[in-house]
């Protein structure tokens, strides 16, 4: 009679049903195929952002509350609503990080990038997580590439990182681009705005979603943000942030815009964007991909977006102002999208080689093999847990590698392997010493 395992020596422990392990809604596994995808779009992201003076950082997983409570803003959703949050045994509360540019800016404070020659360009990727719900091009654990100028005010910079992201989307296969912007203005201007959108908002109160109502106390910004159907033709005739531009920001706002004339880069002026988050002034914008003919029906979708943030350090309890530009890519959007050309990672080769072993003297030996090959750049494929010739023989025809290296016992002996053509069926008998030669001259043949 078999005894089970207790938790606590009382209460019995249960084993888990696969609904009970299962990936957290919203969550999930990336393997083969699509992992190098991924892979791939980050290389060629990465390779562009350095070619454009950006230079890679990393920031944690895990950031304190405090640096997304107090720089995203009362009534935003990602605050609000969406943030992973949790206390550690040693009471910290902590976050997982939902979005990119607040955590930056608090590497810059915390890491004294203010002593660098300014701006600082730094480029980022990875994951982040926001509790909201999964829909097309939306997880709660997504995938980012961010580009940030730290730093400087000028608009040159804006127009760079909306180039760059651009860039970066044209190169994996997006031909149909759109850049929606809009100036939001600063605080020497913004207040006025906020004043006309909001008397302008009261007129229509009975209207108007809930949340909208609410967005009226909290955040009245975010009422020109608004998907909800009742709200649509409000917002159509609302005050745009435009007409309330000081002339500082509407030098700004138009020498952006010509910058990106300048680039080619193509663009449209959207009156009620505004970006769901605090920190943003001036300059905003997002990036859509338009699709084409052999994709109707499906709406446009945003791929990337950003802006301005000049007052974000202060949020952060800098006491000087740190100006910055940025923007991040949705790359779950991108892979997912059919405008996505895949690009292969450089890490992946296509096997020139497979290699057979026979036999347990074979095996232990065959490790030494493959290094030879890795050392000469000889990619291969392998299936060292299968013993039969005949069936590895199937799997070498199945991958197309043009040549098969068998090794079984007798080689193993005698120091020596057996290269095959696959193509001709001739074979000849090379010894180990002479393999890294050997691969010399199989690689000339294998371009």
């Amino acid at each position: 009679m078999t005894q089970e395992k207790t938790t606590g020596g009382s209460e019995k422990s249960k084993k888990p049903k696969l609904e009970d392990i299962a990936s957290p809604k919203g969550m999930r596994d990336i393997l083969d195929k699509e992992y190098y995808e991924y892979q791939g779009f980050f290389e060629k992201a990465s390779e562009i952002a350095i070619y454009y003076g950006f230079r890679p950082i990393e920031t944690p997983i895990l950031e304190r509350e405090a640096v997304f409570t107090s720089s995203l803003g009362i009534g935003t959703d990602i605050r609000d609503k969406e943030m992973y949050s949790l206390k550690t045994k040693g009471g910290d509360h902590l976050v997982m990080r939902p979005e990119g540019t607040a955590a930056i800016m608090r590497a810059y404070i915390e890491n004294g990038m203010q002593a660098l020659p300014q701006p600082v360009s730094l480029y980022y990727h990875g994951p982040f997580f926001r509790h909201e719900n999964p829909q097309r091009g939306r997880l709660r654990e997504l995938r980012q590439f961010g580009a940030e100028i730290l730093g400087t005010t000028k608009s040159i910079a804006d127009a760079l990182v909306i180039k760059t992201l651009t860039l970066i989307l044209e190169e994996a296969g997006f031909k149909n681009l759109s850049v929606e912007i809009n100036s939001i203005g600063d605080k020497e201007c913004r207040g006025t705005y906020i004043r006309e959108l909001t008397s302008y908002y009261k007129k229509h109160i009975a209207e108007i979603c809930p949340n909208c109502k609410e967005r009226l106390k909290t955040n009245p910004l975010r009422l020109l943000d608004c998907k909800d159907s009742r709200c649509q033709d409000i917002k159509i005739n609302a005050p745009a942030p435009i007409s309330s531009l000081c002339a500082d920001c509407r030098a700004h706002f138009k020498e952006v815009i010509e910058y990106l004339d300048a680039m080619k880069v193509p663009y449209r002026i959207n009156n009620n964007l505004v970006r769901g988050l605090d920190y943003y002034t001036r300059t905003v914008f997002e990036i859509f991909d338009l699709g084409d003919e052999s994709t109707p029906g499906l709406s446009p979708l945003a791929l990337a977006s950003g802006g301005r943030f000049d007052y974000l350090a202060r949020a952060l309890g800098s006491k000087k102002d740190v100006p910055g530009v940025g923007g991040g890519i949705g790359v779950d959007r991108v892979i997912q999208s059919p405008s996505h050309k895949p690009l292969d990672p450089r890490i992946i080769k296509k096997p020139k080689v497979y290699f057979i072993q026979l036999g347990f003297e074979a095996k232990l030996k065959s490790v030494a093999i493959i290094e030879v090959l890795r050392k000469a750049r000889v990619p291969i494929a392998q299936s060292l847990s299968k013993d039969g010739l005949g069936q590895q023989l199937a799997i070498a025809e199945r991958s197309g590698a043009p040549y098969t290296i068998i090794f079984g016992q007798k080689e193993a002996l005698d120091e020596t392997v057996i290269v095959r053509n696959m193509e001709t069926r001739s074979q000849e008998t090379v010894k180990i010493a002479d393999l890294p030669e050997f691969v010399k001259h199989l690689k000339e043949g294998l371009r």
